[in-house]
């Protein structure tokens, strides 16, 4: 496994997210277990978990508290695990989402994120989703507050557009070490975050790589040039998306969901994949 840097951490080129082992549709708890364990056995060594993760209402942290299990109870050595969680969104119970990022609700969640992955520090600590109620600067002023009182170990966000991300930056005295984005061959808007992170040396984080859950099966048939190029290399079209974006940026780890073992198995073996720079034009235009 290639690694890659979040803050002054090595890490995975290729992490796990966890929200499908709790949301709707999830798998009983031992597959998940199994599925985290399959990622460590890769050489996977970072993990992206949220609060939110879960069915909602008294379910709260579902997807940390098992992520944090997991790690424990695999048999290795997970001294160089980085598990990065997220807190200002929110799911009520009714199947719907919501958002908080009142700085005090923040530094509650932050609290609460610690007793459930077990830690002193959270690894990498990242504001969900911009709440328009609220200042994005108190919001992330809140996440600085964490980071200096050392509850966290890194500050990151998720869902920022470029003048979020200057921002953050500044309100965290050049602290930022990540930034958290949907991006996929269907979804490319984040292309501007994507280039500015590489410009400040910020990890980007892809969400969804594959499109999403409901349509991850179909990225082949929806984009031909990654079917064939993946056809060609004796890959799957989910491997060949992955190595796609590193090979985009240095700066790029993605971190495809998982639920069953042999899909992030077959994931981490995205980094053993190389791109001609005619494919990855033929990509680029897909």
């Amino acid at each position: 496994m290639q690694t890659r840097r979040i803050g002054d951490a090595q890490v995975s080129a290729i992490g796990l997210g966890g929200m499908p082992m709790s949301i709707e549709g999830r798998p009983d708890e031992a597959r998940s277990i199994a599925t985290v364990h399959a990622a460590l056995d890769a050489g996977i060594t970072f993990f992206d978990t949220a609060d939110a993760y879960s069915l909602g209402g008294p379910e709260v942290g579902h997807n940390e508290t098992l992520i944090a299990r997991a790690v424990a109870s695999w048999g290795g050595d997970t001294s160089d695990v980085l598990i990065a969680t997220k807190g200002g969104h929110l799911r009520p119970g009714d199947g719907s989402w919501t958002l908080d990022g009142r700085p005090e609700y923040l530094k509650q969640a932050a609290d609460a994120s610690l007793k459930r992955l077990g830690v002193d520090v959270i690894g990498l600590y990242q504001f969900h989703r911009p709440d328009p109620q609220v200042d994005y600067a108190d919001s992330v002023g809140a996440i600085r507050d964490l980071l200096d009182a050392g509850k966290i170990r890194y500050a990151g966000i998720s869902n920022a557009n470029p003048e979020q991300i200057k921002l953050a930056d500044e309100i965290l005295g050049g602290r930022l070490v990540s930034v958290q984005n949907q991006f996929s061959p269907a979804f490319r808007s984040s292309e501007p975050e994507l280039e500015l992170c590489d410009e400040m040396g910020i990890a980007f984080l892809p969400w969804s790589p594959f499109g999403g859950i409901q349509r991850a099966a179909e990225l082949g048939n929806r984009f031909a040039p990654f079917a064939e190029i993946a056809a060609d290399k004796g890959v799957s079209p989910h491997v060949l998306t992955l190595a796609w974006m590193l090979a985009k940026s240095p700066v790029v780890v993605p971190i495809p969901g998982a639920s069953r073992p042999e899909t992030i198995q077959d994931s981490a073996t995205a980094v053993d994949v190389k791109l001609t720079a005619e494919e990855m034009a033929r990509l680029d235009a897909a």
